[in-house]
């Protein structure tokens, strides 16, 4: 059976770090959003084309998602998931396609995601933008972790639309 695995996490949680391992050892399709829109911005990139840009890319992935869970691949999504009504809505749409889900949290002090945020910035790797203290701290107030039921919540619907 299919499982889609939302990583919920800060910038600077492990994120990449997580998915990259659950799409070698699950043989599933990993979508990171900023790693597309990455290879979208042109030079002088600012961070209003940035957000522009994360809506329609997410579309973009999560219609290929699903069309995977159709037919029983796996699929890791490493949006963040910062709030309880997105992780919601995406675990729903997948139990409707006779999918499992899991959430995986990272959660990390801000005092250490800013720490490994200041190291990543200093040499970004592929895919990834500068992130600064502000925007940490602000994305830190809108973070809305997902309680220990959440994290334990696993079900699966027998679907005749698969």
């Amino acid at each position: 059976m299919a499982t889609l695995y939302l990583i919920c996490g800060l910038p600077g949680s492990g994120k990449t770090t997580l998915a990259k391992q659950i799409e070698q050892d699950h043989a599933a399709l990993r979508f990171a959003p900023d790693e597309w829109i990455m290879r979208l911005l042109p030079e002088g990139w600012d961070s209003a084309e940035l957000d522009r840009l994360r809506t329609p890319v997410e579309s973009i992935q999560w219609d290929t998602a699903l069309r995977a869970l159709k037919l029983g691949i796996s699929v890791v999504l490493e949006w963040g998931f910062w709030s309880h009504e997105e992780r919601a809505h995406y675990r729903e749409l997948a139990y409707q396609v006779g999918a499992r889900v899991e959430t995986l949290y990272l959660e990390v002090p801000l005092e250490e995601l800013w720490a490994r945020l200041k190291r990543r910035n200093a040499n970004l790797p592929p895919g990834t933008f500068v992130v600064s203290k502000a925007e940490l701290e602000f994305w830190w107030t809108l973070l809305e972790p997902p309680s220990p039921e959440e994290l334990a919540l696993e079900r699966q619907w027998t679907s005749t639309t698969v």
